[in-house]
């Protein structure tokens, strides 16, 4: 028998956390060679969730969770997760019942023929807003222009991988990431397996405007350096055009004796130029608040209460 573990970030999922553990485990995992562990992460939820996780573990010794002393955020809830699976292969999944886990036995069977990562890749999504839609395809795109080009065009965020991708992830400990890139970025051979993403099942996606745009900051500083390219190029641009503009002005002054007017340009010109130069030092803040946070050398998550997860040892 085989290890299969489930890695769950949940946050304020205590209506779909029954559903999803009757669907896992109403598979005949057995049948397939497989035993199951399922590793739920509570972000801290406020919504009785650990009640909720105590019940069903008194029915089923086969999960077991983490309980974070405050939201640390589901990427760090995914890692968390994956350092504390014991599994030959780990499936990461989401709590709110929009990736079916009866999928799951038709990624193992591309493990077993000798993948390493297997994607639900996503070719179909119900019950999403438009503006949601146009925002997961101009980041996907973004992602597969700059940072990750084999990165699927309508994204994959559920996925089975071999123990050794497990390892090697664990090595990599860094706080600001999109974990699911990250695991792209390891390489590995990957394989993706079309699927339908269903519509959320109960409750209101935790996905606020806020967490996308991190979302989207931490996936470009941290694997792509094209906002620098950025900076460099506008910088470039910027004086070559100051510099044409400058011989406009001295040919219409000393050759054509026109007198030079024009203080309203002038003005667009500075708030312009000045904008720009905010920015690129935003950009830069953005990359250098990331080093800090790492050197630092903070935690990046805080267990309040495990149940059935013994503490890992120091790194």
């Amino acid at each position: 028998m085989k290890l299969l573990s489930f890695v769950i970030p949940a946050y304020n999922e205590a209506q779909n956390l029954p559903v999803l553990h009757e669907r896992i485990t109403a598979i005949d995992w057995p049948a397939l060679g497989f035993e199951i562990e399922i590793i739920i992460v509570d972000d801290h939820s406020t919504d009785g969730t650990p009640a909720l996780l105590t019940g069903i573990r008194e029915r089923d010794p086969r999960v077991k969770w983490l309980r974070f002393s405050r939201n640390f955020g589901s990427h760090v809830a995914l890692a968390a997760g994956i350092e504390h699976a014991r599994g030959d292969v780990i499936s990461l999944l989401a709590a709110d019942l929009q990736d079916p886990p009866e999928i799951v036995p038709a990624l193992l069977e591309r493990w077993q023929a000798g993948g390493l990562i297997i994607w639900a890749a996503r070719d179909k999504v119900e019950g999403v807003s438009f503006s949601n839609r146009i925002f997961s395809r101009l980041y996907y795109r973004m992602m597969r222009w700059f940072a990750l080009p084999q990165m699927p065009k309508e994204g994959a965020d559920f996925l089975i991988f071999d123990r050794c991708v497990a390892n090697a992830l664990n090595q990599a400990r860094e706080r600001n990431t999109s974990i699911l890139a990250l695991i792209q970025w390891l390489g590995f051979q990957q394989e993706f397996v079309p699927y339908t993403k269903q519509s959320r099942a109960t409750g209101r996606s935790k996905w606020t405007l806020s967490k996308k745009i991190k979302l989207v900051i931490d996936s470009l500083v941290g694997f792509s350096y094209a906002p620098i390219r950025l900076m460099s190029g506008l910088g470039v641009s910027i004086a070559m055009l100051g510099l044409l503009y400058a011989a406009i002005l001295f040919v219409l002054r000393f050759v054509y004796l026109k007198p030079v007017e024009g203080w309203t340009s002038l003005i667009c010109v500075v708030l312009v130029t000045s904008g720009i130069q905010l920015l690129m030092l935003g950009v830069l803040g953005e990359y250098l608040w990331r080093n800090f946070d790492e050197t630092r050398g903070r935690p990046r998550y805080i267990v309040e209460s495990r149940v059935g997860i013994t503490e890992l040892p120091p790194s």
